[in-house]
């Protein structure tokens, strides 16, 4: 059996012609309109921005909308609220929601499963199919019920989370419902996240739909440096490295060793550069609106444990899988096995959240282990002495830092294998060839450059843009970057603005090769 449903057109991207002219449009229109009507300037963008990846979907994204915003209002009718302020959306004090009408459990649950439901059908229909036919056909059972060949609706995984958390934070008595349906919809459907995130809170976002904010001269001109240096990344670094992680990934069994080491590593630059540089442009355009969205990178790959990293990577969708999944399964307030094992699930199904194929199972689950093997070694082994030190002050220590650094980059990375593989086959392959070949280093090197089609100006120019993105990372990891930018010199700054865009601009159009944002796929 096999049911088409037709994909979406290409998206308006970030990158694109279209947005450059799209964008100037709202944000005069915004800023025009008197203060009351801005949100409706912000719900037609909203709409003009999703229509424009083909009109069938946004049907999707409405139907969850108006679940959520119905719920939400159910369970909110009646709540006992001690309020401080405005009760539209603010964090008011709330008291526990032990002791909750039973109805407003069964609406909470109804929104849930409608909207985690549609998510599943949509991301992982065809994927539990495939798993169930490859089952039977291992024990012998003739089982063969094809594909529905169903079209991933765009920004499907970054709307439902928003939705879901705003129709369980109403329950906690977090906020209020929304009683402005457009405004919900405004929210859920926020132009700049809805195809890639961040995945915003409605305590964060609503708040600020609600009560605009006067233009801030300072706020939108870092606003445009945060999108300038997203484009940055994503047009030159992240798509400079896609030419040769794509070249090798795509055909990973032909190659062994330094080459897959290589590779992996560029990869790690390449989704983080792309990724991130989303994230920055998105953020950046909700700052030219004088909405603030909270950050969703912050130097990961500067981080010392995997947790840690967590805390620094897609810091959006870590929070919200921290808040609706981890702590509601207990936590760290349970024993240690549960706890681990809380982990174990939150980090799998994250992976899963990634996409349906078993290598971002995989990939969760590496999260995990490390994770919880991190956990056992400072439960256990970190309270011993070392050559007469205490635990505090080797951890302080620049060597212990940059120790731990190197590992836990070599770890993510390593799970970024399997991430970026075609498939779990391919996945496999990479993790047990990399090791081949490495005692010969001289011979590797060279192997690796003839197969990645390198030589030594493009590498030298692919470990310079690596090296000008991990200062800046390091320089943000005590400075707010962009309003440090700021304080620089008026003449200074503008002859950065002007030779950064032209490189952006010129590099891109000869010979540059666009690639899609990475999570777009997911």
């Amino acid at each position: 059996m096999s049911i088409g449903i037709k994909g979406y057109e290409t998206p308006m991207l970030f990158t694109s012609i279209t947005f450059a002219f799209f964008l100037p449009l709202i944000f005069i229109a915004y800023w025009a309109v008197p203060v009351k009507y801005r949100y409706v300037v912000l719900f037609a963008a909203d709409i003009i921005f999703y229509l424009y990846g083909g009109p069938i979907y946004i049907l999707l994204l409405a139907a969850i909308a108006a679940v959520t915003y119905f719920a939400a209002l159910k369970i909110d009718s009646g709540s006992d609220f001690i309020r401080a302020g405005d009760d539209r959306g603010q964090d008011p004090k709330a008291h526990p929601a032990e002791g909750r009408p039973a109805e407003k459990k069964g609406f909470l649950t109804a929104a849930l499963v409608i909207v985690i439901g549609l998510l599943a059908f949509f991301k992982y229909a065809d994927f539990t199919l495939d798993t169930l036919s490859s089952i039977c056909s291992a024990v012998s059972i003739n089982f063969s019920p094809g594909t529905l060949k169903l079209a991933l609706p765009l920004g499907i995984s970054f709307y439902s989370f928003a939705a879901a958390g705003y129709v369980v934070d109403v329950y906690r008595e977090k906020i209020r419902a929304e009683r402005n349906f457009i405004k919900y919809f405004t929210f859920v459907a926020f132009f700049p996240s809805v195809l890639s995130g961040p995945i915003n809170r409605a305590g964060d976002i609503l708040p600020q739909i609600n009560e605009p904010k006067g233009f801030d001269y300072d706020e939108a001109a870092e606003g445009l440096r945060q999108m300038l240096w997203g484009f940055f990344k994503k047009l030159i670094i992240a798509d400079t490295l896609a030419i040769y992680v794509n070249y090798i990934f795509d055909n990973a069994r032909f190659y062994f060793g330094l080459t897959l080491i290589a590779a992996t590593v560029f990869y790690t630059f390449q989704i983080y550069c792309d990724f991130s540089g989303y994230s920055d442009i998105a953020i950046g355009t909700a700052r030219l609106l004088g909405i603030r969205c909270k950050d969703n990178f912050r130097s990961p790959y500067f981080s010392r444990s995997d947790k840690e990293f967590w805390t620094r990577w897609h810091i959006s969708l870590s929070s919200w899988f921290r808040d609706y999944v981890y702590i509601p399964l207990g936590g760290s307030r349970v024993s240690e096995a549960r706890h681990d094992l809380n982990l174990m699930l939150t980090m799998l199904l994250s992976g899963l959240w990634h996409g349906a194929d078993w290598s971002f199972v995989i990939w969760g689950g590496l999260h995990g282990l490390y994770q919880v093997i991190e956990d056992f070694c400072h439960k256990h082994l970190a309270g011993k002495e070392i050559r007469g030190k205490k635990e505090k002050d080797i951890v302080r220590s620049v060597p212990w830092n940059i120790g731990h650094g190197i590992l836990t980059f070599g770890m993510v990375s390593f799970a970024w294998s399997f991430f970026r593989a075609n498939n779990t086959s391919d996945a496999l392959y990479i993790a047990t060839h990399m090791h081949r070949g490495l005692r010969h280093i001289a011979g590797s090197c060279v192997m690796m450059m003839n197969n990645m089609l390198l030589d030594g100006p493009r590498l030298a120019w692919l470990l310079i843009l690596i090296a000008i993105l991990m200062v800046v990372d390091f320089i943000g990891l005590r400075h707010d970057i962009y309003r440090l930018y700021g304080r620089l010199p008026l003449v200074l700054r503008w002859l950065i603005y002007t030779v950064l865009t032209v490189f952006i601009i010129v590099m891109s159009l000869n010979g540059g090769v666009h690639q899609e944002f990475i999570y777009f796929s997911f």
